[in-house]
């Protein structure tokens, strides 16, 4: 038998060999050759009476935001509110007007505070012969037995006068059986004083209102439970009922 030869086709002709870089460039030229045609009618359109107009407000609008003219319309219908500001004005000056209302009950208190605060001086001028207590016991010069000593001891000369260690008001005059003549003041602010050993004139009387430094009497010797020390005025004071120390009270507020 003969054997059937079939012979190349036209296709593998043409991509065999050189003319399969011939149709490859053909090809590419006609794609290239294409795109720019589109493009060259892409801008005659822009360019022409086709063109994209793009607008804020349908830029806007895509975002979910008010069109312009809307937002522009809503602005214009807002006038600027003066009783805001006004308001503000108000606040700060109210604030101010607070603050200086404060300021003055401050002072307002600060002076009332000094107005009714107490000024304590020494009732004579001497030495502290025998200190407060404060509740401790100690032995008595006098009698010889331990007890507390519930004010202090001023040296002075019989016959010295003696005068209210503070503004006040004569509450009782006495004449005791230990502490001899006494005259009571109070002295306001829960203070009363007690002027102990005075001599048997005195210059006040009960209810007579009193200022700090007046003479109310003199230095004496009737107080019997202390008749063994040297002439003195025991003076006593308490507060709210309980002695207190009266030597620190005339150090702290005069």
């Amino acid at each position: 038998m003969k054997d059937i030869h079939f012979g190349k086709s036209k296709a593998n002709k043409i991509f065999s060999g050189k003319g399969f870089y011939v149709a490859l460039i053909i090809s590419l030229v006609a794609v290239g050759t294409a795109t720019f045609f589109a493009a060259n009618r892409t801008i005659d359109k822009l360019n022409g009476g086709d063109t994209l107009n793009l607008t804020s407000s349908d830029v806007a609008n895509e975002w979910g935001f008010p069109k312009t003219e809307d937002a522009n319309k809503n602005q214009s219908g807002i006038s600027k509110d003066s009783s805001k500001s006004s308001q503000g004005s108000g606040q700060q000056s109210t604030s101010s007007g607070s603050t200086q209302t404060s300021q003055n009950n401050t002072s307002g208190q600060t002076g009332s505070q000094k107005s009714s605060g107490n000024t304590f001086t020494m009732p004579i001028s001497g030495e502290i012969i025998n200190n407060f207590s404060d509740g401790e016991l100690v032995k008595s010069k006098t009698l010889g037995d331990w007890r507390t000593h519930d004010g202090i001891d001023i040296k002075g000369k019989v016959g010295t006068p003696v005068k209210s260690a503070a503004d006040g008001t004569v509450t009782d005059i006495k004449e005791d059986s230990l502490w001899g003549v006494t005259v009571i003041i109070d002295h306001k602010n829960g203070y009363t004083g007690h002027y102990y050993g005075l001599n048997a004139t005195v210059n006040v009387k009960k209810g007579q209102t009193v200022s700090v430094g007046d003479v109310i009497g003199s230095v004496g010797e009737t107080a019997q439970i202390e008749i063994g020390e040297e002439s003195h005025l025991h003076f006593g004071l308490k507060k709210d009922g309980k002695w207190v120390d009266p030597s620190k009270v005339i150090k702290k507020i005069s």
